[in-house]
């Protein structure tokens, strides 16, 4: 059977291979439920919901389909543990089945409840002061997690947390040098096409480039792509077809 230390190298391995070229958020958070069960042997499920990460809005998942269409309902709601987790970064560890769950979550515990589970534990997925969701563990037993258990899923968050948040980064960082390039791309062929008609027109740079604005403006066509036509002896814009 294998030991606690080699279920928690085996999660961050499961973990890391999803961190490839095809990197997809939801695959990521799909894994993470999968390793969190098998992890800390709750014999129960394991949720997940996003709430501050990325473009996409709040994202929910789960080992348990019916659990993660509970999760991404109590993000409806605003109300439920992964919610309170999230908000006030502490974690969670509370029966399911007494009045104060209920009073604190009137949809979300009944829910809960009548899936079967009976205590909640939720763990927080942040990183200093960025926090982007919470870790959900619905377990079937009325005691409370070791503290042990609750340490070990919270290594795994953290690990979560910080890989999310590392590749985001690098997301944002490729959209970044894609933009700078094409600017960069479109500044040259927008120098060159001046260069162009300035010698064939006997213009100066700056009336070479209101022409070729001009003619831009008035066909509704982006300057760039005009200077391309240009270079490319599709277009020759003068002084009458701008109406300069």
């Amino acid at each position: 059977m294998p030991t606690p230390d080699q279920r928690l190298a085996d999660a961050f391995v499961a973990l890391a291979d999803t961190l490839d070229d095809s990197y997809d958020i939801a695959a990521f958070l799909a894994t993470l439920t999968e390793c969190s069960v098998k992890l800390l042997d709750v014999r129960a499920a394991a949720g997940v919901v996003l709430a501050g990460y990325g473009s996409q809005g709040t994202q929910a998942a789960a080992s348990d389909p019916l659990v993660a269409r509970l999760e991404a309902d109590a993000a409806q709601w605003q109300e439920g543990p992964c919610h309170d987790c999230h908000r006030s970064g502490a974690r969670l560890d509370i029966g399911l089945a007494g009045t104060a769950a209920r009073q604190r979550w009137p949809r979300y515990a009944p829910g809960a409840h009548a899936l079967g589970y009976t205590r909640v534990a939720a763990l927080p997925l942040r990183l200093r002061d960025e926090s982007v969701g919470s870790l959900v563990l619905l377990c079937t037993g009325t005691t409370s997690l070791t503290q042990d258990t609750l340490d070990l899923g919270q290594s795994l968050a953290d690990a979560a947390t910080i890989a999310m948040l590392r590749e985001r980064e690098l997301s944002e960082s490729r959209t970044l040098t894609t933009q700078l390039e094409g600017a960069l791309n479109s500044r040259v062929l927008v120098e060159q096409a001046k260069g162009m008609l300035a010698s064939r027109l006997a213009l100066s740079m700056n009336e070479a480039f209101d022409l070729l604005r001009d003619y831009a403006r008035s066909h509704q066509r982006k300057i760039a792509a005009v200077a391309l036509d240009v270079i490319e002896g599709r277009v020759r814009p003068d002084r009458a077809k701008s109406g300069r």
